[in-house]
């Protein structure tokens, strides 16, 4: 009689599940540096630090799907990430460069966006297994996703480097400034998904040409051109709520006008 063989224990982690990870843990470096030049008051390096972490959080997600490495790892060590690179980091260069000069409201400003954005993320996590998502089956974020509501907090910052206004660095624009931001971050208002987005066929041209335009103009006026970005997806929002009130709509009107299957006596 053969006797089975024991089973070999596991060798270790592929690398195809290595490298997504090691995307996201560049992401989370690049997003702390952001801290540390922001302590060294130089503002300009604590903001790229912020975007160059927004850059790797968007290839981290592709590199897993193309090697195949997703695993419940990636995800938890990604959700932690983006809770310090895009809530944490932002908040303490926003509180560094302007909110620490208004008593109390200032830091609770900071706190605000960075316990929200981890709030969304836990919310992000909770209903990541869930069946009944109506913004994402319907091609939709709930509220500002993490690396955008970043991006947006900063947009004070940004114009501060555009034009040297005095203004923009004034607490008492950026304190209720952040506070909005945060607030959209853990809001319900349906965002629209990039990854949802399907181009017609007609206007693939435009849309190669547009997007060569706005790469030369971030190159030869960066802050301007990034500041334009955030103020059209501010524009974009009443348009994501109308269209996701009429998909919402449409769904509403066909399940009404489904016919009810008989069942057979």
């Amino acid at each position: 009689m053969r006797t089975a063989r024991p089973l070999r224990p596991p060798r270790g982690l592929p690398l195809r599940a290595v490298a997504p990870n090691a995307v996201t843990a560049l992401a989370l470096c690049s997003g702390l540096s952001g801290i540390r030049f922001a302590i060294q008051q130089n503002w300009a390096m604590a903001v790229v630090m912020v975007l160059l972490a927004g850059v790797l959080d968007g290839l981290d997600g592709r590199v897993a799907r193309m090697l195949r490495g997703e695993s419940r790892f990636g995800a938890e060590l990604d959700s932690l990430s983006d809770a310090i690179s895009f809530g944490v980091s932002p908040a303490l260069i926003l509180y560094l460069w302007s909110l620490s000069t208004l008593p109390r409201f200032g830091w609770t400003a900071s706190l605000m966006l960075a316990v929200f954005c981890a709030l969304r993320l836990a919310r992000f996590n909770a209903a990541i297994d869930a069946d009944d998502q109506p913004h994402k089956s319907a091609g939709f974020l709930t509220g500002a996703p993490a690396p955008a509501g970043a991006g947006l907090s900063l947009l004070p910052m940004f114009l501060w480097f555009a034009t040297g206004e005095p203004i923009f660095r004034s607490p008492y624009l950026v304190a209720p400034w952040t506070v909005f931001v945060a607030i959209l971050m853990v809001s319900s208002v349906a965002t629209f998904s990039w990854s949802s987005l399907r181009l017609r066929r007609n206007v693939r041209f435009e849309a190669i040409a547009l997007v060569v335009v706005v790469g030369a103009a971030a190159i030869s006026a960066p802050w301007e051109t990034i500041s334009t970005l955030c103020v059209a997806y501010l524009l974009a929002l009443p348009f994501s709520i109308a269209s996701y009130a009429r998909v919402k709509r449409l769904r509403g009107t066909a399940a009404a006008v489904e016919p009810t299957t008989p069942t057979s006596a």
